[in-house]
């Protein structure tokens, strides 16, 4: 019969409830580059992408922005949309409709106040058309 053994335990496994996305800075893309730039025998260059967990495609594409000069293609890029630049014309264009939509507002008081003072005034029989001295 085999007796379990206290001393031996099982290894904590860390799983973290929503993976997230490796980022590489610049400085990391360019001493990788420089790395794999200095592999002469085969088999270093999948060596060090192994013992850095990197794939080939991620070496590709930083070789890439590295003949192209772009700087920014060794950065973290942002996700998602731009941002649109603001045109001067358009935010005119706005403050002219809310300001329009305030007038067509206040137009629209004014033209109620006035139908009520003549509902009022027909209620009342004060009529000054029909008054003669």
């Amino acid at each position: 019969m085999l007796k379990p053994k206290s001393s031996q335990s099982l290894p904590e496994v860390q799983v973290t409830a929503k993976p997230q996305r490796r980022r590489f800075t610049a400085e990391y893309k360019r001493s990788v580059l420089e790395q794999v730039d200095a592999c002469s025998k085969p088999g270093e260059i999948g060596a060090l992408l192994r013992r850095e967990g990197l794939y080939s495609s991620m070496l590709a594409s930083w070789r890439q922005a590295r003949e192209r000069g772009e700087l920014a293609g060794l950065e973290p890029k942002q996700r998602g949309r731009k941002a649109k630049p603001v045109d001067g014309r358009d935010q005119r264009i706005t403050e002219l409709e809310q300001q329009l939509a305030k007038e067509r507002a206040r137009r629209e008081r004014a033209e109620a106040l006035v139908d009520l003072q003549k509902k009022v005034a027909a209620l009342f029989g004060d009529h000054p058309e029909s008054e003669t001295p």
